[in-house]
Order: structure tokens, then C-alpha cells, then sequence
């Protein structure tokens, strides 16, 4: 463990925090493999539940951005966060039971997500997909426990207007963040097609980020953050003093 003053936080850096393995049960009877992380010594000002890109084409609860939200935002910016591996789906930590299921058995592993974050008394849960992720957000988590919705690179695959127009009439505000070369839904036409459904969503544009954010993490994090907890000041630190891991996560194919 290392405590170089103000030392970089890199795409490695493990910052402290309260980390435990967590096994979401889901209502059709499967056990599905996550992580919590907490901030250490202080009640955490926001949750959030993540849910990852299409397993099929290497999503899971270890996709970078949410590793380094895990990594990072519990010591950054008191921020909880759940990740977890849904149905089929593999990771470091290890294999969800079940099968991909075209985010329709997933409602299930959505739904689990969140009675796990009720039963302990997360607070200001909010829901983060990314790309597939975000479908499973808006098809299946307007939820009463949920606060809101922040939505990375939406592709609008599987969802459909009558999803959008739930959101809407729930209020609940909903955060887009769209890559200007984005390979699904680019800002111009994601205004139009949330716009028409979900007058409420704010689409955020990202210049120069494609699909995946590579190296472009740490915007991302700040406008997590901005959306769910706006009393932290952004953009978050890109330094630390104090202690801090490295790591080497093992990319698991689904």
C-alpha cells in the first residue's frame, strides 16, 4: 500500500474504502455475483447501482467505468457503489447463474439489485447504465426506491417509447451522456428520440468520445457525480494523498 503525497490517480489506483462480495438472489431463483463498495468511516451520500454493458460483447461489472467508480468515488465523494454481474454474465469475481436473456429475464437481476440496496438502507439510490445496461434502466428500474437515472452511451436497443414515457411520468430525472461518435445514438438525434418520450431527460454531449469512453473515465465520473451528488464539487480530485492500492483486474470473457 503506498502513501506518496498527491501521488496521480491512474486507471489502476485503488482508493480506500469499505469493499465486501455481495450475492444478489433474484425472484426466479438465481444467485448473482457483486461487489459493494462503501466509504470508509462515513455514511455514503448517494448509491449507486450499475448496471453493465451487453455481456455478449464484454460488459460486466468490471467495465472500466464502473471499476474505477468502485475504485475511486466511495473516497472521492462518499458515493456507494453496487456493480454486479447479471444473468450468464463473468467477471474476476466470478460467473452469475443463468443465461443472458435478452434483458427480459434481467428485470429479475434489476429487481434483486435494488431490494438488496433497500434491505440496507442505501441512500439516494440511483440507477447507471451504460449501453445495454441503459435499456435494462429504463425497461425495468423506475422504481419507487429509485431517485433518478443516469444514462451512458444509450443505444435505445431494446427499450421503446412506452419505457421512456413511464420515466417521464414518474418525474424522476434522467442524465444522458452521449459520445459525439457514438456507434448507436449520437447527442443530436438522442435530444430528439428522448425529447419526443422523456421531455425531462438532459443529454449531456461528450466531444471526441466514442461508444466505450476509452480514456475518457474521468469526465464521466464527474458528471456521475455532478448528477447524483451535486454538493461535491467537479471536477473530482485527480490526485491523492493517503494511503492507496494498485491493481490488475483479469478480463473475464462471458
Amino acid at each position: 500500500m503506498s502513501t506518496d503525497d498527491a501521488a496521480p490517480i491512474r486507471a489502476n489506483t485503488v482508493l480506500p474504502a469499505n469493499r465486501q462480495p455481495i450475492t444478489l438472489t433474484t425472484a426466479d431463483g438465481l444467485e448473482l455475483i457483486g461487489e459493494l463498495a462503501l466509504p470508509e468511516n462515513r455514511p455514503p451520500r448517494a448509491t449507486l447501482v450499475c448496471l453493465h454493458p451487453l455481456p455478449t460483447h464484454g460488459g460486466m461489472m468490471d467495465s472500466h467505468i464502473y471499476r474505477k467508480a468502485a475504485w475511486r468515488l466511495p473516497a472521492l465523494a462518499d458515493i456507494a457503489v453496487l456493480r454486479f454481474n447479471t444473468r450468464g454474465t463473468a467477471s474476476e469475481a466470478g460467473r452469475s447463474q443463468g443465461e443472458f436473456d435478452n434483458g427480459v429475464g434481467e428485470r429479475f437481476d434489476v429487481a434483486a439489485a435494488l431490494e438488496y440496496a433497500e434491505f440496507h438502507d442505501l441512500p439516494e439510490v440511483w440507477l447507471v447504465g451504460w449501453s445495454f445496461g441503459t435499456d435494462l434502466a429504463l425497461m425495468h428500474g423506475c422504481d419507487p426506491l429509485v431517485r433518478g437515472a443516469v444514462l451512458i452511451s444509450p443505444p435505445l436497443r431494446f427499450s421503446k417509447p412506452a419505457h421512456l414515457r413511464v420515466w417521464a411520468e414518474s418525474g424522476k430525472p434522467v442524465v444522458c451522456l452521449v459520445p459525439e461518435f457514438d456507434d448507436y445514438l449520437r447527442p443530436a438525434e438522442a435530444r430528439q428520440r428522448f425529447g419526443a418520450d422523456l421531455p425531462q431527460a438532459e443529454v449531456i454531449d461528450f466531444p471526441g468520445a466514442k461508444h466505450l469512453f476509452v480514456g475518457q473515465a474521468e469526465p464521466v465520473l464527474d458528471a456521475l457525480v455532478a448528477a447524483v451528488a451535486p454538493a461535491v464539487a467537479t471536477p473530482l480530485p485527480r490526485t491523492w494523498s493517503g494511503p492507496y492500492e494498485t491493481r490488475q483486474v483479469t478480463i473475464v470473457d462471458s
